[in-house]
Protein backbone atom coordinates (compact mmCIF):
# COMPACT_ATOMS: atom_id res chain seq x y z
CA UNK A 1 0.00 0.00 0.00
CA UNK A 2 1.27 3.36 -0.70
CA UNK A 3 -1.33 5.88 0.67
CA UNK A 4 1.58 7.77 2.95
CA UNK A 5 3.40 8.14 -0.67
CA UNK A 6 3.59 11.49 -2.75
CA UNK A 7 1.60 9.35 -5.31
CA UNK A 8 -2.08 8.54 -4.94
CA UNK A 9 -3.04 4.99 -3.04
CA UNK A 10 -2.48 1.91 -5.57
CA UNK A 11 -6.64 1.82 -5.99
CA UNK A 12 -9.17 1.38 -8.65
CA UNK A 13 -9.43 4.95 -8.73
CA UNK A 14 -6.30 5.47 -9.54
CA UNK A 15 -5.65 2.47 -11.99
CA UNK A 16 -9.09 3.98 -13.93
CA UNK A 17 -7.91 7.69 -13.81
CA UNK A 18 -8.77 9.80 -16.77
CA UNK A 19 -5.76 12.24 -17.36
CA UNK A 20 -3.61 12.34 -14.37
CA UNK A 21 -2.20 15.99 -15.19
CA UNK A 22 1.03 16.40 -13.49
CA UNK A 23 1.27 20.43 -12.19
CA UNK A 24 4.75 21.61 -11.08
CA UNK A 25 6.47 22.29 -7.83
CA UNK A 26 6.46 25.60 -6.16
CA UNK A 27 9.97 26.58 -7.74
CA UNK A 28 10.51 30.65 -7.34
CA UNK A 29 8.78 33.54 -5.44
CA UNK A 30 4.95 33.98 -5.91
CA UNK A 31 2.23 36.35 -5.01
CA UNK A 32 -1.90 35.87 -5.43
CA UNK A 33 -5.13 37.48 -3.86
CA UNK A 34 -5.61 34.53 -1.92
CA UNK A 35 -2.90 31.51 -1.05
CA UNK A 36 -4.98 28.32 -0.82
CA UNK A 37 -3.21 24.71 1.19
CA UNK A 38 -4.67 21.81 -0.29
CA UNK A 39 -5.76 20.35 -3.47
CA UNK A 40 -8.32 17.93 -2.69
CA UNK A 41 -12.34 19.20 -3.30
CA UNK A 42 -12.56 22.10 -1.26
CA UNK A 43 -9.35 23.86 -2.02
CA UNK A 44 -9.58 23.17 -5.82
CA UNK A 45 -13.41 24.22 -5.29
CA UNK A 46 -12.50 27.19 -3.73
CA UNK A 47 -9.95 28.18 -5.97
CA UNK A 48 -12.47 28.04 -8.73
CA UNK A 49 -15.12 30.24 -6.83
CA UNK A 50 -12.23 32.87 -6.34
CA UNK A 51 -11.39 32.81 -9.77
CA UNK A 52 -14.72 33.14 -11.14
CA UNK A 53 -15.43 36.34 -8.82
CA UNK A 54 -11.77 37.63 -10.46
CA UNK A 55 -9.16 36.62 -7.58
CA UNK A 56 -6.17 35.32 -8.50
CA UNK A 57 -5.50 32.33 -6.52
CA UNK A 58 -2.27 29.75 -5.83
CA UNK A 59 -3.32 26.87 -4.81
CA UNK A 60 -0.65 24.45 -3.08
CA UNK A 61 -1.00 20.60 -2.50
CA UNK A 62 1.86 18.62 -1.04
CA UNK A 63 1.55 15.20 -2.90
CA UNK A 64 -0.91 14.80 -5.84
CA UNK A 65 -4.13 16.52 -6.50
CA UNK A 66 -7.12 14.59 -5.26
CA UNK A 67 -4.14 12.42 -2.71
CA UNK A 68 -5.90 12.57 0.32
CA UNK A 69 -9.84 11.30 0.83
CA UNK A 70 -11.02 13.82 -2.24
CA UNK A 71 -9.34 10.92 -4.75
CA UNK A 72 -9.97 7.83 -2.91
CA UNK A 73 -13.45 7.82 -1.44
CA UNK A 74 -16.73 5.98 -1.58
CA UNK A 75 -17.80 7.78 -4.09
CA UNK A 76 -21.77 8.21 -2.92
CA UNK A 77 -23.39 11.85 -3.49
CA UNK A 78 -25.48 11.95 -0.95
CA UNK A 79 -27.78 14.67 0.31
CA UNK A 80 -27.10 15.76 4.05
CA UNK A 81 -24.39 17.51 5.96
CA UNK A 82 -23.44 14.97 8.51
CA UNK A 83 -25.92 13.50 10.88
CA UNK A 84 -28.90 15.39 12.23
CA UNK A 85 -28.71 19.34 11.97
CA UNK A 86 -31.58 20.04 14.48
CA UNK A 87 -29.67 20.10 17.36
CA UNK A 88 -27.90 23.26 16.39
CA UNK A 89 -30.72 25.17 16.57
CA UNK A 90 -29.82 26.62 19.82
CA UNK A 91 -26.76 28.40 18.46
CA UNK A 92 -28.21 29.69 14.80
CA UNK A 93 -31.92 29.75 15.53
CA UNK A 94 -34.41 27.65 13.38
CA UNK A 95 -34.00 29.61 10.19
CA UNK A 96 -30.53 28.58 10.47
CA UNK A 97 -31.36 25.06 10.68
CA UNK A 98 -33.50 25.59 8.09
CA UNK A 99 -30.74 26.98 5.70
CA UNK A 100 -28.78 23.59 6.79
CA UNK A 101 -31.25 21.17 5.09
CA UNK A 102 -31.77 23.24 2.38
CA UNK A 103 -27.61 23.28 2.07
CA UNK A 104 -27.69 19.63 2.59
CA UNK A 105 -29.74 18.93 -0.85
CA UNK A 106 -28.28 21.96 -2.85
CA UNK A 107 -25.18 21.09 -2.41
CA UNK A 108 -25.79 17.81 -4.15
CA UNK A 109 -27.17 19.74 -7.26
CA UNK A 110 -24.32 22.16 -7.10
CA UNK A 111 -22.17 18.93 -7.58
CA UNK A 112 -24.16 17.42 -10.41
CA UNK A 113 -24.79 20.71 -11.86
CA UNK A 114 -20.82 21.82 -12.08
CA UNK A 115 -20.51 17.94 -13.62
CA UNK A 116 -23.28 19.12 -16.34
CA UNK A 117 -21.50 22.30 -17.14
CA UNK A 118 -18.16 21.55 -17.65
CA UNK A 119 -18.78 17.86 -18.79
CA UNK A 120 -16.61 16.03 -16.16
CA UNK A 121 -16.28 12.36 -16.97
CA UNK A 122 -16.66 10.97 -13.59
CA UNK A 123 -19.11 8.11 -13.95
CA UNK A 124 -22.25 9.85 -12.60
CA UNK A 125 -24.95 7.73 -11.48
CA UNK A 126 -28.14 8.83 -9.67
CA UNK A 127 -29.76 6.81 -6.77
CA UNK A 128 -29.22 6.18 -4.00
CA UNK A 129 -30.62 3.60 -1.02
CA UNK A 130 -30.36 3.95 2.95
CA UNK A 131 -31.05 0.64 4.33
CA UNK A 132 -32.09 -0.53 7.33
CA UNK A 133 -30.50 -2.81 10.04
CA UNK A 134 -32.80 -2.84 12.56
CA UNK A 135 -37.09 -2.61 12.09
CA UNK A 136 -36.72 0.38 14.53
CA UNK A 137 -34.19 2.34 11.85
CA UNK A 138 -36.61 1.01 8.77
CA UNK A 139 -39.72 2.74 10.90
CA UNK A 140 -37.23 6.03 11.27
CA UNK A 141 -36.92 6.17 7.33
CA UNK A 142 -40.82 6.23 7.04
CA UNK A 143 -40.64 10.05 9.11
CA UNK A 144 -37.45 10.97 7.05
CA UNK A 145 -39.63 10.45 4.28
CA UNK A 146 -42.63 12.09 5.23
CA UNK A 147 -40.01 15.01 6.19
CA UNK A 148 -38.84 15.34 2.72
CA UNK A 149 -42.40 15.51 0.80
CA UNK A 150 -43.40 18.23 3.60
CA UNK A 151 -40.22 20.05 2.55
CA UNK A 152 -40.51 20.33 -1.36
CA UNK A 153 -37.73 17.77 -1.55
CA UNK A 154 -37.65 17.44 -5.91
CA UNK A 155 -36.62 13.58 -6.46
CA UNK A 156 -38.60 10.62 -6.39
CA UNK A 157 -38.62 8.47 -3.04
CA UNK A 158 -39.57 5.47 -2.30
CA UNK A 159 -39.76 2.84 0.77
CA UNK A 160 -38.84 -0.85 0.45
CA UNK A 161 -39.87 -3.21 2.86
CA UNK A 162 -38.26 -6.17 4.15
CA UNK A 163 -39.82 -8.92 1.96
CA UNK A 164 -39.10 -6.35 -1.20
CA UNK A 165 -35.63 -5.15 -0.49
CA UNK A 166 -33.76 -8.24 -2.28
CA UNK A 167 -35.46 -7.97 -5.11
CA UNK A 168 -35.73 -4.18 -5.58
CA UNK A 169 -32.49 -3.13 -4.09
CA UNK A 170 -29.97 -5.19 -2.87
CA UNK A 171 -29.65 -8.87 -3.03
CA UNK A 172 -28.68 -9.61 0.92
CA UNK A 173 -30.51 -11.00 3.45
CA UNK A 174 -29.29 -8.92 6.59
CA UNK A 175 -31.72 -5.66 6.02
CA UNK A 176 -35.29 -4.62 7.30
CA UNK A 177 -35.61 -2.25 4.56
CA UNK A 178 -34.04 0.77 2.77
CA UNK A 179 -35.35 4.41 1.56
CA UNK A 180 -34.64 4.97 -2.00
CA UNK A 181 -33.46 8.65 -3.06
CA UNK A 182 -33.42 9.05 -6.42
CA UNK A 183 -31.87 13.00 -5.83
CA UNK A 184 -28.66 11.06 -4.51
CA UNK A 185 -26.26 8.99 -6.45
CA UNK A 186 -22.37 7.99 -6.87
CA UNK A 187 -19.42 9.02 -9.29
CA UNK A 188 -15.62 8.20 -9.27
CA UNK A 189 -14.46 10.84 -6.79
CA UNK A 190 -10.73 11.47 -8.31
CA UNK A 191 -11.58 11.97 -11.81
CA UNK A 192 -14.08 14.20 -10.60
CA UNK A 193 -11.30 16.19 -8.84
CA UNK A 194 -9.06 16.00 -11.61
CA UNK A 195 -11.69 17.33 -13.86
CA UNK A 196 -12.28 20.37 -11.31
CA UNK A 197 -8.61 20.66 -11.22
CA UNK A 198 -8.56 21.35 -14.95
CA UNK A 199 -11.34 23.77 -14.41
CA UNK A 200 -9.42 25.49 -11.82
CA UNK A 201 -6.61 25.52 -14.11
CA UNK A 202 -8.19 27.09 -17.04
CA UNK A 203 -9.60 30.09 -15.02
CA UNK A 204 -6.32 30.89 -14.21
CA UNK A 205 -5.20 29.15 -10.84
CA UNK A 206 -1.44 28.64 -10.38
CA UNK A 207 -1.54 25.10 -8.79
CA UNK A 208 1.38 23.35 -7.78
CA UNK A 209 1.77 19.64 -6.60
CA UNK A 210 4.43 18.29 -4.45
CA UNK A 211 5.00 21.81 -2.22
CA UNK A 212 4.81 20.99 0.88
CA UNK A 213 4.36 23.97 3.30
CA UNK A 214 6.71 24.48 5.45
CA UNK A 215 6.19 27.72 7.67
CA UNK A 216 2.83 30.11 7.53
CA UNK A 217 4.51 33.92 9.03
CA UNK A 218 1.11 35.74 9.17
CA UNK A 219 0.50 39.52 8.99
CA UNK A 220 -1.72 41.76 6.64
CA UNK A 221 -0.09 39.49 3.76
CA UNK A 222 0.30 36.08 4.67
CA UNK A 223 3.91 34.52 3.88
CA UNK A 224 3.47 30.55 2.76
CA UNK A 225 7.02 29.13 2.29
CA UNK A 226 7.67 26.07 1.01
CA UNK A 227 11.39 24.45 -0.30
CA UNK A 228 10.84 25.89 -3.38
CA UNK A 229 9.89 29.22 -2.74
CA UNK A 230 7.15 31.94 -0.72
CA UNK A 231 4.04 32.58 -1.63
CA UNK A 232 2.68 36.11 -0.32
CA UNK A 233 -1.12 36.47 -0.35
CA UNK A 234 -3.94 39.21 1.31
CA UNK A 235 -5.50 35.98 2.42
CA UNK A 236 -5.21 32.13 3.23
CA UNK A 237 -7.23 29.53 3.13
CA UNK A 238 -6.15 26.43 4.50
CA UNK A 239 -7.85 23.47 2.99
CA UNK A 240 -6.27 19.73 4.69
CA UNK A 241 -8.55 18.45 6.92
CA UNK A 242 -7.27 15.26 8.16
CA UNK A 243 -3.72 16.36 6.89
CA UNK A 244 -3.18 19.14 8.49
CA UNK A 245 -1.06 18.06 11.30
CA UNK A 246 0.67 20.29 12.88
CA UNK A 247 0.55 23.57 10.52
CA UNK A 248 -2.00 25.47 11.95
CA UNK A 249 -2.74 23.52 15.92
CA UNK A 250 -5.80 25.59 16.70
CA UNK A 251 -7.11 23.59 14.02
CA UNK A 252 -5.78 20.10 13.95
CA UNK A 253 -6.68 19.40 17.41
CA UNK A 254 -10.49 20.05 16.29
CA UNK A 255 -10.17 17.31 13.74
CA UNK A 256 -9.72 13.45 14.62
CA UNK A 257 -7.95 11.58 11.22
CA UNK A 258 -9.87 8.39 11.29
CA UNK A 259 -8.90 5.36 8.87
CA UNK A 260 -10.74 4.68 6.17
CA UNK A 261 -10.76 1.61 4.02
CA UNK A 262 -12.27 0.50 0.41
CA UNK A 263 -11.84 -3.09 -1.42
CA UNK A 264 -12.88 -3.44 -4.93
CA UNK A 265 -13.36 -6.85 -6.50
CA UNK A 266 -12.77 -8.27 -9.75
CA UNK A 267 -15.84 -7.09 -12.65
CA UNK A 268 -19.11 -9.43 -12.12
CA UNK A 269 -20.22 -10.56 -15.28
CA UNK A 270 -23.76 -8.62 -15.94
CA UNK A 271 -25.75 -10.82 -15.30
CA UNK A 272 -24.21 -10.46 -11.69
CA UNK A 273 -24.08 -7.01 -10.85
CA UNK A 274 -27.71 -6.92 -12.10
CA UNK A 275 -28.96 -9.59 -9.53
CA UNK A 276 -26.47 -8.58 -6.88
CA UNK A 277 -27.23 -4.74 -6.91
CA UNK A 278 -30.57 -4.37 -9.36
CA UNK A 279 -30.64 -0.55 -10.13
CA UNK A 280 -26.67 0.17 -10.02
CA UNK A 281 -27.69 2.24 -6.36
CA UNK A 282 -25.12 3.62 -4.49
CA UNK A 283 -25.92 1.91 -0.64
CA UNK A 284 -25.17 2.73 3.03
CA UNK A 285 -26.37 1.45 6.07
CA UNK A 286 -27.10 2.23 9.73
CA UNK A 287 -24.20 0.63 12.17
CA UNK A 288 -21.95 2.52 13.97
CA UNK A 289 -19.09 1.21 12.12
CA UNK A 290 -21.21 1.84 9.08
CA UNK A 291 -20.91 -0.18 5.40
CA UNK A 292 -21.19 1.41 2.26
CA UNK A 293 -20.84 -0.09 -1.33
CA UNK A 294 -21.69 0.45 -5.38
CA UNK A 295 -20.64 -1.10 -8.44
CA UNK A 296 -18.28 0.59 -11.03
CA UNK A 297 -18.73 2.00 -14.38
CA UNK A 298 -17.18 -1.87 -14.94
CA UNK A 299 -19.30 -3.78 -12.70
CA UNK A 300 -17.22 -3.97 -9.77
CA UNK A 301 -18.31 -4.20 -6.44
CA UNK A 302 -16.37 -1.52 -4.32
CA UNK A 303 -16.87 -2.14 -0.20
CA UNK A 304 -16.01 0.30 1.77
CA UNK A 305 -16.43 0.99 5.97
CA UNK A 306 -15.01 -0.17 8.85
CA UNK A 307 -14.27 3.65 9.84
CA UNK A 308 -10.92 3.34 12.63
CA UNK A 309 -9.91 5.14 15.08
CA UNK A 310 -7.00 3.48 16.76
CA UNK A 311 -4.44 5.70 14.61
CA UNK A 312 -3.16 2.67 12.89
CA UNK A 313 -3.98 1.10 9.65
CA UNK A 314 -4.35 -2.65 9.12
CA UNK A 315 -1.50 -4.23 7.56
CA UNK A 316 -3.86 -6.60 4.92
CA UNK A 317 -7.00 -4.41 4.09
CA UNK A 318 -8.10 -6.52 1.79
CA UNK A 319 -8.09 -9.20 4.46
CA UNK A 320 -9.56 -6.78 7.29
CA UNK A 321 -12.42 -5.72 4.88
CA UNK A 322 -13.46 -9.08 2.95
CA UNK A 323 -15.22 -10.79 6.29
CA UNK A 324 -17.48 -7.41 6.09
CA UNK A 325 -18.21 -8.23 2.76
CA UNK A 326 -18.91 -11.42 2.93
CA UNK A 327 -21.33 -10.77 5.82
CA UNK A 328 -23.23 -8.88 3.48
CA UNK A 329 -22.72 -10.72 0.42
CA UNK A 330 -21.82 -14.42 1.31
CA UNK A 331 -22.53 -15.54 -2.24
CA UNK A 332 -18.98 -13.33 -3.15
CA UNK A 333 -16.90 -16.11 -1.68
CA UNK A 334 -15.37 -16.99 -4.56
CA UNK A 335 -14.48 -13.84 -6.31
CA UNK A 336 -11.54 -11.79 -6.22
CA UNK A 337 -10.34 -8.51 -4.45
CA UNK A 338 -8.50 -6.90 -7.49
CA UNK A 339 -7.59 -3.53 -5.28
CA UNK A 340 -7.46 -2.36 -1.44
CA UNK A 341 -6.30 1.00 -0.16
CA UNK A 342 -7.47 3.46 2.17
CA UNK A 343 -6.12 6.20 4.52
CA UNK A 344 -7.35 9.04 7.25
CA UNK A 345 -10.96 11.23 6.75
CA UNK A 346 -11.06 14.40 9.17
CA UNK A 347 -14.11 13.73 11.64
CA UNK A 348 -15.31 16.15 14.06
CA UNK A 349 -16.72 15.66 17.64
CA UNK A 350 -20.11 17.07 16.44
CA UNK A 351 -19.63 15.19 13.24
CA UNK A 352 -20.62 18.79 11.52
CA UNK A 353 -18.31 20.74 9.37
CA UNK A 354 -15.89 23.31 10.46
CA UNK A 355 -15.99 26.68 8.74
CA UNK A 356 -14.70 29.87 9.60
CA UNK A 357 -11.78 32.19 10.29
CA UNK A 358 -8.96 32.44 12.74
CA UNK A 359 -9.81 34.60 15.70
CA UNK A 360 -6.45 35.77 15.50
CA UNK A 361 -5.88 36.30 11.87
CA UNK A 362 -9.07 37.50 10.18
CA UNK A 363 -7.67 36.85 7.02
CA UNK A 364 -7.32 33.18 7.21
CA UNK A 365 -10.02 31.14 6.70
CA UNK A 366 -10.74 27.26 6.84
CA UNK A 367 -12.82 24.69 5.99
CA UNK A 368 -12.86 20.78 7.67
CA UNK A 369 -13.86 17.57 9.55
CA UNK A 370 -16.48 16.50 6.90
CA UNK A 371 -16.95 13.36 9.10
CA UNK A 372 -17.44 11.21 5.97
CA UNK A 373 -20.01 13.28 4.53
CA UNK A 374 -17.25 15.25 2.07
CA UNK A 375 -18.43 14.97 -1.40
CA UNK A 376 -20.83 17.74 -1.70
CA UNK A 377 -20.09 19.34 1.52
CA UNK A 378 -16.57 20.14 0.47
CA UNK A 379 -18.45 22.31 -2.36
CA UNK A 380 -20.75 23.93 -0.62
CA UNK A 381 -18.42 25.34 2.19
CA UNK A 382 -16.45 25.94 -1.02
CA UNK A 383 -19.00 28.04 -2.47
CA UNK A 384 -19.56 29.93 1.12
CA UNK A 385 -15.48 30.34 1.44
CA UNK A 386 -15.65 32.03 -2.04
CA UNK A 387 -18.52 34.05 -1.50
CA UNK A 388 -17.17 35.54 2.32
CA UNK A 389 -13.76 35.93 0.70
CA UNK A 390 -14.90 37.83 -2.28
CA UNK A 391 -17.67 40.09 -0.80
CA UNK A 392 -16.20 40.53 2.89
CA UNK A 393 -19.30 38.46 3.99
CA UNK A 394 -21.59 35.41 3.11
CA UNK A 395 -24.69 34.32 5.24
CA UNK A 396 -24.53 30.33 4.52
CA UNK A 397 -20.52 31.15 6.11
CA UNK A 398 -22.35 32.91 9.13
CA UNK A 399 -24.84 30.27 9.28
CA UNK A 400 -21.88 27.53 9.56
CA UNK A 401 -19.36 29.48 11.91
CA UNK A 402 -21.75 30.02 14.40
CA UNK A 403 -21.71 26.40 15.19
CA UNK A 404 -19.25 25.86 18.20
CA UNK A 405 -16.64 22.77 17.76
CA UNK A 406 -14.48 21.10 20.48
CA UNK A 407 -10.99 20.01 20.94
CA UNK A 408 -10.67 17.05 21.06
CA UNK A 409 -8.66 15.90 24.47
CA UNK A 410 -5.85 14.22 25.10
CA UNK A 411 -3.79 15.52 22.30
CA UNK A 412 -1.88 14.83 19.29
CA UNK A 413 -0.65 11.56 21.15
CA UNK A 414 -3.70 9.91 22.60
CA UNK A 415 -6.68 11.36 20.89
CA UNK A 416 -7.36 8.22 18.28
CA UNK A 417 -6.62 5.76 21.42
CA UNK A 418 -9.53 7.73 22.99
CA UNK A 419 -11.43 7.77 20.47
CA UNK A 420 -11.17 4.37 19.88
CA UNK A 421 -12.46 3.33 23.11
CA UNK A 422 -15.51 5.58 23.06
CA UNK A 423 -16.57 4.11 19.54
CA UNK A 424 -16.11 0.65 21.01
CA UNK A 425 -18.53 1.47 23.58
CA UNK A 426 -21.24 2.50 20.85
CA UNK A 427 -20.51 -0.67 19.27
CA UNK A 428 -20.75 -2.91 22.46
CA UNK A 429 -24.22 -1.00 22.86
CA UNK A 430 -25.71 -1.60 19.06
CA UNK A 431 -24.68 -5.08 19.45
CA UNK A 432 -26.19 -5.93 22.91
CA UNK A 433 -29.45 -3.49 21.17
Amino acid sequence: MNQYTQEHAHSYYAATARDLTAYPSLATDRVADVCVIGGGFTGVNTAIELAQRGLSVILLEARRIGWGASGRNGGQLIRGIGHDVSGFGRYIGADGVRYLEHAGTASVELVGQRIREHAIDCDLRWGFCELANTQAQFAAFKAEQQQLQTSGYAHETRLVGPQQIRQEVVDSGVYAGGLVDMGSGHLHPLNLILGEARLAASLGVQIFEQSPVLELIHGDTVQVRCAGGTVRAGRLVLACNAHLDELEPKLSGKVLPAGSYIIATEPLTADAASALIPHNLALCDQKVGLDYYRLSADRRLLFGGACHYSGRDPADIAAYMRPQMLKVFPQLADVRIDYQWGGKIGISANRFPQVGRLGQHPNVYYAQGYSGHGLNVTHWCAKLLGEAIHAGHSQGFDVFSAVPHMTFPGGPMLRSPLLALGMLWYRVREILG
